[in-house]
């Protein structure tokens, strides 16, 4: 009798433990917001890939969203408000601004959203996980990029976007910081554009006919390194300047293949993307991760000495 006793109360036990197990199980799955700068460029479209294959591989609901210029950080926010009033699970974050955006991604937090930043921080102390190029080395790689030349005398022009994001700013610190260590770089001239690419073409244009001694010409981002690119193509320096653009647009792959761009610093938007939804998936389980320490999804120098290898054509079309 004592026996049945102890295995009724045993069985019950192990009834009430699988029941409070099955209670925790989610019936439905995490809701993320994706909220990018913009929507409309090779590197936010390679982006979103990422992201979506995460998303399957994950089964997580996935909004995404972003303004249609990396210039308007309010209609992020307002991106950032509708995530709260739709009780998202975790916002995976790439700042316009690096202060504008901040009030509203602490509000996200305080409303119990986990914040995953990819690509472009923001100054919150409320993020879970940091994902993206580390711009400070990136720069330092264009650097490189641009120096490997032969030329005694070299005068460097920056085309920049807005000084509001962090990502731009730590770009220029890492490239003045190599620059400056090379006695050859006489002078160094930065102008900030919008972020499209007219706006960038015109801005360099304008950079070289005022500074035409000018022999070294870098983009920034995406559409700056297509705006740089067009403009050495409309004034035809036939070779004269040195561009060096960023990421993997078919217009500046097109442009190196021709040589009018002499190199591409090559970001991993496909990574970030899907490393983004991936990394709030595991924070919303319960994994940590520390803030402050990036997740770094790597940067490339692509020449057309390497851009027909094996590895140039992953590092191009990494989400082809």
């Amino acid at each position: 009798m004592r026996k049945n006793r102890l295995l009724l109360l045993f069985l019950l036990a192990s009834f009430l433990l699988s029941a409070c197990g099955q209670a925790q199980e989610r019936s439905s799955p995490y809701r993320i917001y994706l909220i990018s700068k913009s929507t409309s460029t090779e590197f936010w479209r390679s982006v979103f890939a990422g992201a979506n294959a995460a998303r399957a591989e994950y089964n997580v609901e996935l909004t995404i969203c972003g303004p249609e210029t990396e210039e308007d950080y309010l209609g992020q926010n307002r991106y950032i408000e509708e995530a709260i009033e739709n009780h998202a699970d975790a916002i995976v974050f790439s700042a316009i601004s690096y202060t504008e955006n901040a009030p509203a991604i602490d509000a996200a937090a305080e409303a119990g959203i986990k914040i995953v930043v990819i690509d472009s921080d923001v100054n919150s102390s409320r993020v879970s996980a940091r994902i993206g190029t580390d711009n400070i080395q990136a720069g330092r790689i264009t650097a490189a990029a641009a120096l490997d030349t032969d030329a005694a005398h070299l005068s460097v022009g920056i085309v920049n976007f807005a000084l509001v994001s962090r990502n731009g700013e730590e770009r220029e610190i890492g490239l003045r910081e190599e620059l400056e260590k090379d006695s050859r770089v006489e002078r160094i001239y930065t102008v900030n554009s919008l972020t499209d690419h007219d706006a960038a073409r015109m801005s360099a244009i304008s950079l070289l006919e005022e500074h035409p001694e000018i022999n070294i010409l870098i983009g920034l981002n995406e559409p700056l390194g297509v705006g740089v690119a067009e403009a050495s193509e409309e004034l035809d320096l036939g070779g004269r300047v040195r561009v060096i653009s960023f990421d993997s647009n078919i217009r500046c792959i097109d442009l190196l293949r021709r040589g009018a761009v002499s190199a591409l610093i090559v970001q991993n938007p496909y990574a970030m993307g899907y490393l983004g939804v991936e990394t709030a998936w595991k924070v919303l389980e319960g994994q940590s991760f520390s803030p402050d320490r990036l997740i770094d999804t790597a940067t490339s120098i692509i020449t057309r000495e390497n851009m027909f290898t094996m590895e140039g054509q992953r590092t191009l079309f990494s989400f082809g």
